[in-house]
Order: C-alpha cells, then structure tokens, then sequence
C-alpha cells in the first residue's frame, strides 16, 4: 500500500484544524486490470468506482500495448484475458515483482478453462457431512468423431436425457451454450470436443455461488425444467439453450415451493468453498450448485467459473472492496512483524 501525498514517507501532518497529528499514515491501494472491454463495463460500474475512491483504491487500467513491468507500481494485479502470451506476460511479472499480489495465478485459471479438469476437484473432495453430500453428475468427455457418441453413452451407462456443454470455456457466449440431447439417436447430431453430464432434475432452480475471498453470496437462478419419464418418451431429439444461468433469470423474488427455493446450508458452503479455495489456488469464482429434486440435502456442482459476472451480485461493490483491502493488509501486517 502506498501513502498519499498528505503522509508520505510516515511524516505527521496536523489535520485541518492544525491540532492533533495523524496517528496512521493515510494508505492508497493501487489495483491494476487487465480486462476485456466487456468485463470492464460489467465490473467497474460507477458504484464499485465511487465506493472505492472512498475507501482509498484506485483502479489503474493496464495498456496492453505497454510492457507491463513500465507500468505502475501496482499494489495488486486483477485480470481477466486469455492467451498464452499474456499468461507468460504475468508470470514473469509475478516472477520479477513477488510483492504484487496478482488475482488470480494464471496456471491456476486454467483449469477451469477445461470441463473435463474442472469439476475434477469436487469430485475427488467427495464433501458429505450431517448438512448433505455433495458432488457432480456423472460425465464423459468425447473429444471427436459424433458417430461414436451413442455407443460411448451406453458403455458408460449414462441415463438420458443429457446434457452436452462444450469442453473448452473461452469466454465466448458459445462456450457457454448447452445441449439437452432426450434420445441416444440424436446424440450422434452433438458436436465434440464435448462434456455429456447426466441430467440431474433440480426444481429448474439452481445456485450460483460467489466467492470472493473467503466471502460468500449465494443467489438463486432460474435454469432448465425437469424432465419427467412420460415427456422423456414423448420427445426426441437435441434441444439447444443459450447461457442459462445469467441476471434475467434471477429467481430470488419469485414465489417457489419453499423445498426448492431454500438455500443449500451455509456450513456446507464454507466447507466447500474452503477446499476449493486450497485446491484450486484461486480466490474469485463461482460454484452453480443444484439440488436433486425430491431431496433435501443431495447437490451436484455443474460448473465453476473464473473471475465471473461480480456486477451482478447484490452488495458487490461493498464486499470486493473489503476482500481487496483485506488481502493488502494481510500482507502489510506480515512485513510488519517480519520487520
């Protein structure tokens, strides 16, 4: 963190009143971004903005067409851009300025990047205590030929319908799309590389999970209907559905059965996030976790995403400006007592 003109170097300055001294030097966090021009209108709304010049951060926009090691000195690096070049652009910063924090390490992003290695991790939690268990549909990644898809789906004894999501997320709204396939035959019509999850009926409700540090919101989106045995049989064929899961199709004021639109247990939450935090190496994503319609306490997380749309979450501004002055004085306290 940085001092501001009125404190530099840890000098005393008489207040406006030229009475007492300041105690503290008065602290300025510089956060750097890289982000798409989407991204940037979606995330530094002028609320996020004005709250956080309020709170002493500055947001500085990164010029891609600079190197990055001549600009600044930033306190804290927040990115969202793909590409291998950018990725070895922020390595060899991180590598070159370890006092830095950059959110989030780029070899950790990119495991979300990949449906296949993504839910990987949930899975091999195997999370289940006396507030429900958690886990993840069962799946099978095809990376070519269509043709085979449907013999592949009945050697590995998935029960239809199925969902088809593309293997790669690339920040495209493509990636995004989804797939529900109701007969072995139309199966052959998907196109790889692709993840086929069983569906799991959920209520057509589904959580979105937001962490931000070791913050947690949780909202309720609308998301596909169930499916029953009789409309299984009745229809065939391959149904295509843009992003689900997105603000207009919040479900949080709508009037739901209460079994459906009670949120999964905060415990159970925090016990999840905790481990993905540590396994995954991250600090900004969101879980979408459904409950198994008819159940109580049985949820599958279906996706995980890097960085997401924080602009849509409810008090954003409020607690991203609190995990990021957190995160700096975390590290000031640390220097402090090394010192």
């Amino acid at each position: 963190m940085r001092l501001n003109e009125d404190c530099r170097n840890g000098e005393e300055k008489e207040n406006d009143r030229g009475s007492l001294p300041l105690s503290l030097p008065q602290l300025k966090l510089v956060v750097g971004y890289a982000l798409t021009s989407k991204k940037v209108k979606s995330f530094l709304q002028p609320k996020l903005e004005g709250l956080a010049r309020r709170k002493g951060i500055l947001f500085v926009a990164i010029d891609h067409q600079k190197p990055l090691a001549e600009q600044g000195p930033f306190d804290i690096v927040l990115h969202k851009l793909t590409g291998e070049a950018w990725g070895r652009i922020l390595e060899d910063y991180r590598e070159k300025h370890p006092e830095v924090t950059v959110l989030d390490p780029p070899d950790a992003i990119q495991h979300l990047y990949n449906r296949q290695s993504m839910l990987k991790d949930v899975a091999d939690i195997n999370l289940c205590d006396s507030y429900g268990k958690i886990g993840v549909p069962k799946q099978l990644v095809i990376t070519k030929d269509s043709s085979a898809i449907p013999d592949a789906v009945s050697k590995a004894e998935l029960t239809l319908p199925i969902v088809a999501k593309p293997l790669v997320v690339d920040g495209t709204a493509k990636s995004h799309e989804l797939s529900l396939a109701y007969d072995a035959f139309s199966l052959s019509k998907l196109d790889p590389p692709i993840v086929l999850q069983e569906f799991v009926n959920h209520g057509g409700l589904l959580f979105k999970v937001y962490i931000v540090g070791e913050a947690i919101k949780v909202v309720r989106r609308f998301s596909l209907p169930d499916v029953d045995k009789r409309e299984l049989r009745k229809n065939a064929g391959v149904y295509r559905f843009p992003r689900v899961s997105c603000a207009a199709a919040s479900a949080d004021d709508a009037n739901l059965d209460p079994g459906i639109a009670e949120l999964p247990p905060r415990p159970l939450l925090e016990r999840l996030a905790k481990e993905l935090r540590r396994r995954l190496g991250l600090l900004l994503f969101n879980i979408d976790i459904i409950r198994e319609h008819g159940t109580r306490d049985r949820y599958y997380v279906i996706d995980i995403n890097y960085f997401p749309g924080y602009g849509k979450m409810p008090g954003y501004e409020h607690i991203f400006t609190d995990f990021l002055l957190g995160l700096v004085q975390s590290k000031y306290k640390r220097l402090l007592s090394n010192t």
